[in-house]
Parts: structure tokens; sequence; C-alpha cells
């Protein structure tokens, strides 16, 4: 193995995880022998500028780890991706956004590295455990309130046990209890700001329109701000928005709210299997 820096690394990284997104990028790069610059999410400054100190404190001379806050993300996102000094950007965020940084790498042929959005399937085939297909159905939708690119967004249920496995879930759902986060037996929080909601609002309204049913949820929580009620969606088709778009919430079906988007699927598997992964998930959840 040879060490070979590559020079000056940029990163942009999201409010999800605003220290492991840092870290994990920042980590490589110093090991490296790089220098690194930061853009973090302007919904999570604070974070990032805990890092630079604890940084300090752990002795990294000043000038090799900075961190750049701003609400400028466009404009700060181009300057990293045109200035030639910078040879690495690493991104976490949106398929769109993702999309225009690697244009505006072009000019300066910089190295990158892009972890973009997800609409994850998480399929249940009829032979499946019905308990543990549930719990994991939870859990891979409602980590971190929905808010993570590899939560599951669409469930598609085996024709023999759809009702059983749907009624199991919104019992569950149901029961999540929502709060501070921070607080004993809380295990749902907030989603990040008032345009989360909202969103999660109109993927969920777009899907009733179409037809879904809301077993449970479904609307903006009653301790208001930006809280939303873990929701399941039933009934859900392709051409639905929540069907084709990652809701970063807690909406499972399949961004705080979680429609959860219970989708029955039927023989042939194949079609189903090829439509679930036409939206190029970055994970997919199998029970069987």
């Amino acid at each position: 193995m040879l060490k070979q820096p590559i020079g000056v690394c940029a990163a942009i990284t999201p409010w999800n995880f605003p220290l492991a997104m840092i870290t994990r990028k920042a980590a490589a790069a110093l090991a490296a022998g790089c220098t690194m610059v930061v853009k973090p999410s302007e919904e999570t400054p604070l974070t990032a500028l805990a890092i630079a100190e604890l940084a300090r404190q752990a002795g990294i001379p000043a000038g090799v780890l900075n961190i750049v806050p701003s609400k400028d993300a466009a404009g700060i996102g181009r300057l990293l991706c045109e200035h030639p000094v910078i040879r690495k950007l690493s991104f976490t965020g949106s398929t769109a956004v993702g999309k225009l940084l690697m244009r505006q790498c072009t000019d300066t042929l910089k190295k990158l590295s892009l972890e973009l959005g997800g609409n994850a399937p998480f399929i249940v085939f009829d032979d499946a455990d019905l308990d543990l297909a549930v719990a994991g159905a939870i859990a891979s939708k409602f980590r971190n309130s929905g808010q993570t690119c590899v939560c599951t967004n669409r469930i598609y249920v085996q024709d023999g046990i759809h009702a059983a496995f749907v009624a199991k879930l919104t019992e569950q759902v149901a029961g999540l209890k929502v709060g501070d986060g921070a607080a004993p037996e809380v295990v749902q929080g907030p989603l990040i700001n008032a345009k989360a909601v909202a969103k999660v609002a109109e993927l969920v309204g777009d899907a009733v329109d179409r037809g879904a049913r809301i077993e449970t949820g479904g609307k903006p929580h009653a301790l208001g701000g930006t809280w939303f009620e873990p929701t399941v969606l039933s009934g859900m088709q392709a051409p639905m928005r929540l069907a084709q778009e990652e809701a970063f919430g807690l909406s499972l079906q399949g961004r705080s709210g979680l429609a959860v988007g219970t989708g029955c699927w039927r023989w042939p598997l194949r079609a189903t299997a090829r439509r679930s992964f036409e939206a190029m998930p970055i994970s997919a959840f199998i029970w069987s």
C-alpha cells in the first residue's frame, strides 16, 4: 500500500447524521495526509464547529480540518467544485444536488464520491416470520424518525399474508411514542424543520387522493412544531409520489411522518422485483 495524498479534499455533509457524516469523510482524508474543508448543512452547523474544537484539542494543527458554515449552500458548493486547489469532493445528500455537483466538477476533473438519495423496497414473502418482518420494517423505516437515505420507503407483501402484516404493522406503529427524543421511552422525535413536515403531509395527501388508505397517523402530530404522526398507508400504487420519491420522514410506504406504504404485490415476483429496483435504491430488504 502506498501513501499518496491527493491534496486538499472537500466534503459537503447533510444534517441527519451531522457528526458521523463529517468524521467518516474527514478521518479518511486526514489519515491519507490530506487537508479537509467541510461545508456542513445549514441546519446543523454547531455540530461541525464542535468537531473542529475537538480536533484542536486533540492536537490537529490549524488549517488541517476547516469548517465553513454558510446559508449559501449553492454558492459554497460551486466554489468547492470549481476551485482548482481542491482535488477531491465527497458529498452526501439528494440525487438532484449530486448531479449538479458532478457537472460543476468537470472543468477541474476532480475525483468525486457521491452518496445520494434512496427509495428502498422492503419485500416480504409469505414464508417469512411475520413478527420478525414487522419488527424489521419498523427498525428499517423509523430509525432517526425516518430521516435516513437507507430507510425503507416501500413495502411489498405477498398476497397470502398481506392483511395480517398490515394489521400487525399498524398496531405497532400506532403505539410508537412521539415526543422529545431525549425523553425516556420516546422513540420518534421531530422532523428537521417545517418544510419536511409539509413535504410528508403533501406526499401522504397525494397518496390518499390516488386511492391509498390511512391505517394510522397521516397528519401533523398534536404536539405541534415539527412532529408528525407515525403513519401507515395501504393500497399503494406505483403512480403515487410516495412510491416514487424519497420520503425523508415518518411515512412508510413505500421523509416527521412515517407513511408506511404497504403495497401488496402478486406473482410473478420477477416483475415486482424489477419494478422495486428501477428507482436504483441504495439499500433493499428481503424477508423470507
